[in-house]
Parts: C-alpha cells; sequence; structure tokens
C-alpha cells in the first residue's frame, strides 16, 4: 500500500545565510544564532487512511513540518512525498490532495459561512445549484444552525469558526487533512464537536489526518500513532499504548502526558508556536 505521507531525512532552517558574518566563515556563537534548525533530519511515514499525531513543545518544529508537508515551505535536504507526489517538484499535484486547518484559520470576517464556502468553492473550479446544496449540506454537517449559517463570521465564536474552516476543508474532499492545532484556545464543548467532525472524517470518509496538538488526552483519543519531537527530531513514535511504556510505572501505568514530559523534559503549554 501507498504511504499517505513519506518523510525521508527531511532538514529545514531559518535565518539568512548571506550575513556578513556567515559571508566570512565566522563560526562563533553569535553567528550559530542566525540560523535556526526547525525540522533535523526527520524521517517518518503515514499510511492511508491513519491518523497520526505530532506532539511537542513549543518551538519544537512540528508547524514547520506541517507547512513542509503543505508545501508551504521548501526542505533544506532530504524528501517529502504526499501520495507519491514530491513536495519540491510536484507541489500542485500535492496541493490537488491536501487541505490545511490552522489554528489561525482566516476568513473574510464580514461574509458568512455561506458565503466564505461558495468564494472557496469558486477557488476549487465548483459552481452551480448542486455546490450551493453541498455547501449546506457540509454546514449542517458540522452542527451550525441555519440562523448561524448565514451571519457574519466576526459575530461567531472561534469553536463555530473553527468548525467552519474544516467545513471548508471538506469542500475539496482532500485525501490528506492536515491539521495544526485545530482545537487550541476551544472550549470543551466546542473543542469535542471538532474532535468529532475530524474522527467522522477518518472513519466514515478514509481521510487520511495527520494533527499537531498539545491536548494529550486529544491525541490519545484520536490518533492510531504518535511522534513525538524535541528540538526539531522525532524522539519516539508508536501506538499510545506502546508510547506510555517507554517509561517506568512506577506502580501505575504513566500517562501520555507523563510520557511526553519524560522524553523532551519541558513543561507542557497550551499557546501556538
Amino acid at each position: 500500500m501507498l504511504d499517505a505521507i513519506l518523510v525521508q531525512d527531511a532538514y529545514k532552517k531559518f535565518g539568512k545565510a548571506s550575513h556578513p558574518m556567515l559571508k566570512r566563515k565566522m563560526v562563533t556563537a553569535d553567528a550559530a544564532k542566525l540560523l535556526k534548525v526547525a525540522v533535523n533530519h526527520v524521517s517518518f511515514a503515514v499510511h492511508e487512511a491513519e491518523i497520526f499525531g505530532v506532539l511537542g513543545p513549543n518551538g519544537s518544529g512540528k508547524s514547520t513540518l506541517i507547512r513542509l508537508i503543505a508545501t508551504l515551505l521548501l526542505p533544506d535536504a532530504g524528501s517529502i512525498t504526499v501520495f507519491g507526489h514530491d513536495v519540491v517538484s510536484q507541489p500542485m499535484q500535492v496541493q490537488r490532495l491536501i487541505n490545511r486547518v490552522s489554528v489561525e484559520a482566516s476568513f473574510f470576517k464580514k461574509l458568512s459561512p455561506m458565503e466564505n464556502l461558495l468564494y472557496g468553492a469558486r477557488l476549487y473550479g465548483m459552481d452551480g445549484g448542486e455546490t450551493r446544496r453541498k455547501v449546506m449540506e457540509i454546514l449542517n454537517r458540522q452542527g451550525l444552525e441555519k440562523s448561524s449559517i448565514r451571519q457574519p463570521m466576526e459575530e461567531m465564536s472561534r469553536g463555530m469558526q473553527q468548525k467552519v474552516a474544516i467545513a471548508r476543508a471538506l469542500l475539496s474532499q482532500p485525501r490528506l487533512l492536515l491539521l495544526d492545532e485545530p482545537t487550541t484556545g476551544l472550549d470543551p464543548r466546542s473543542k469535542r464537536e471538532v474532535q468529532a467532525v475530524i474522527l467522522e472524517m477518518n472513519v466514515q470518509h478514509g481521510t487520511t489526518i495527520l494533527l499537531t496538538t498539545h491536548d494529550m488526552g486529544e491525541a490519545e483519543a484520536l490518533c492510531h500513532r504518535i511522534a513525538i519531537v524535541d528540538n526539531g527530531k522525532i524522539v519516539a513514535l508508536d501506538t499510545p499504548q506502546a508510547l506510555k511504556r517507554l517509561i517506568p510505572h512506577n506502580g501505575h501505568e504513566p500517562t501520555l502526558e507523563e510520557v511526553f514530559l519524560e522524553l523532551t523534559g519541558n513543561q507542557l503549554v497550551q499557546e501556538e508556536e
């Protein structure tokens, strides 16, 4: 079976190599600070129809990894393919197969969910009465009431806005959905509703999902496998239950949070990278 995502020795750094200090090839602490390695020779595969989680402290490279897979950034080394298509040499083919929802999902705030989705549909080359029917069906599936569907986005809660972002992603029927902190900052009810939509997409439609999150409970409930990243590297990758066996029990089964803290040496934070 073809892997949905295959990442091989991916490497990405940020900084200005043209800086005079680097041009003179000065090997100093100040020169090193000009470059930040975000993804450090990472390799892993995501299977088709899998929900694959990525956990890591702020600044660990999670969002950079998502952007590399989404063709928004180019790797400096290594390779990444999506259903066999290379993100560097075949970005258009990759973009046709994916959609991305992030914590900072953007909309036309003065427009309603219906208007935002109809605009998105036109960008996907969809139009006509059948498209309007499909948009209404998708919005209803997200639990939006009729009154909400036509009210301006700026008047909606962030939880509702995030559900509209997922609804917009559904329009293109992606084979791969990239979710970058989709429930960060949501109230418990909105968080559960968004998680239910994610699970439905995977179970009922076979959508492959890559999810980054700081929520250990969310990761354990949704993900088939989880990669824990720290300083741009994968420090562990396995099923939630197998990850819990990586540290001593001390008389009780460790939680995923305890595993995370043991492997990264960092305190959990609830803010976006």
